[in-house]
């Protein structure tokens, strides 16, 4: 429900998706037989262009609130998406945690292995502390817009939420239906007992983040495309300081060096960016197969980012069946880079919320503990200190298809340069 839900709110605020597009979109969707994805379309049909690199448009994903712009960065809920849910999460501001309220589907969700219990825990860890939860679906036969059943949802998922770190008390719980447009853009009237705000309303009330604008340059890169007569690419989400033309960028882990041609932003070209924004920018004569996904693009001449041969961390295990001890190599999601990475000396088990040591060198640790680790990544990596730059210094850990584990970067230990290429 989240494509159908964000795809009828854009449309409901009217960017760039017309009543036309909505009905070719079905039209094309009962062709194949999924005439109840409609709105979903707006956003799948684009993935599926992006996929083939026409375009880079994510204009359709821009709506307006009566305060706010926002971009909606889609992310998919299934299990083998996680690692993109983790790029897309990583550059969020604000989660809409869309649940399922039909019955069964709602218990699969919030059950040990669910979904709406990774993607909670997954939007904290990677430091978007605000949320609201859409309680979709309400108009299904087995729901039929009860409030019993929405307000049995809402208790179970604040006592999930609570654990994870969020505090309920500030979360918007808000019963919707994202195919029949209920408390998307004005109150329901099928739902005459609720009384908090649409979620129009609920996104104009959150609290927009400082951004870190004087700050370094750093951006993280989330594809790379070549384009006919333009050249090389790289898009992704400016997390500190500026990008303007004219800059010389330094690509990390790779030490390679680019004069950075343009910048387009939603399809704009811009004599600058700041943090906080998707930005597409072009770089001279650097092939697209030299930069790619989870490389972090900086300024040469200040304080540029590097490649690192280890770094310390405070990691907590959340979810691992067995035992974690030296030697163990998960992948770890940080920033949009999935790289594996080597527990080279769990040095203190430590109390997760006074940080005393529990016990020095420990043989392992497991599910509910808390420690400081040297990790190595196994091929180059760019991570840079938590307290230095953030989006750069939390991350997930990923092993047999679940997060096991979330941790934040302590200290670096800066790599030798691996080549440095001046173009």
């Amino acid at each position: 429900g989240k494509s159908t839900t964000a795809g009828h709110l854009i449309h409901k605020c009217g960017a760039g998706v017309d009543d036309q597009t909505i009905e070719k979109y079905e039209k094309e969707a009962e062709e194949l037989g999924k005439g109840s994805f409609k709105y979903a379309w707006v956003l799948d049909s684009l993935k599926a262009e992006r996929e083939r690199g026409i375009t880079i448009d994510i204009s359709l994903w821009k709506f307006e609130t009566p305060k706010y712009a926002y971009t909606f960065i889609d992310a998919p809920g299934h299990r083998d998406f996680i690692k993109n849910m983790i790029t897309g999460t990583s550059q969020a501001d604000v989660a809409l945690l869309v649940i399922d309220a039909s019955y069964g589907c709602f218990e699969t969700g919030i059950s040990k292995d669910g979904q709406t219990r990774e993607h909670s825990l997954l939007a904290y860890a990677l430091g978007v502390k605000q949320m609201i939860v859409a309680v979709n679906k309400m108009d299904d036969k087995t729901v039929n817009y009860s409030e019993n059943r929405f307000t049995e949802i809402k208790s179970e998922v604040s006592a999930y939420l609570n654990k994870v770190g969020f505090k309920p008390i500030k979360v918007p719980f808000i019963p919707i239906s994202g195919w029949d447009g209920d408390n998307l853009t004005e109150k329901s009237k099928n739902m005459p007992w609720y009384e908090g705000p649409c979620l129009l309303e609920a996104l104009d009330q959150v609290t927009p983040p400082k951004r870190p604008i004087e700050k370094p340059l750093r951006l993280p890169i989330q594809d790379v495309y070549k384009i006919g007569g333009i050249g090389t690419v790289a898009v992704g989400r400016i997390e500190t300081g500026m990008i303007k033309p004219g800059i010389t960028a330094a690509f990390a882990p790779s030490g390679i060096t680019a004069e950075v041609k343009s910048i387009e932003m939603h399809h704009e070209v811009r004599d600058e960016a700041g943090a906080g924004n998707n930005v597409g920018f072009n770089v001279k004569n650097v092939a697209a197969k030299d930069i790619s996904r989870g490389d972090v693009a900086s300024d040469a001449n200040d304080h540029p980012a590097t490649a690192v041969s280890s770094f310390e961390a405070q990691v907590i295990v959340m979810n691992h069946p067995g035992k974690i001890s030296n030697g163990y190599t998960p992948v770890i999601d940080i920033h949009t880079a999935h790289v594996a990475c080597k527990f080279a000396n769990i040095k203190e088990k430590i109390d997760r919320k006074t940080g005393e040591v529990l016990e020095k060198n420990p043989e392992f640790i497991e599910t509910g503990d808390a420690c400081l680790v040297d990790l190595e990544p196994t091929r180059p990596l760019c991570v840079e200190p938590f307290s230095d730059f953030p989006p750069l210094g939390r991350f997930a850990i990923r092993d047999m298809k679940q997060t096991v584990a979330v941790g934040v970067v302590k200290k670096i230990t800066r790599a030798e340069p691996l080549l440095k290429k001046k173009i």
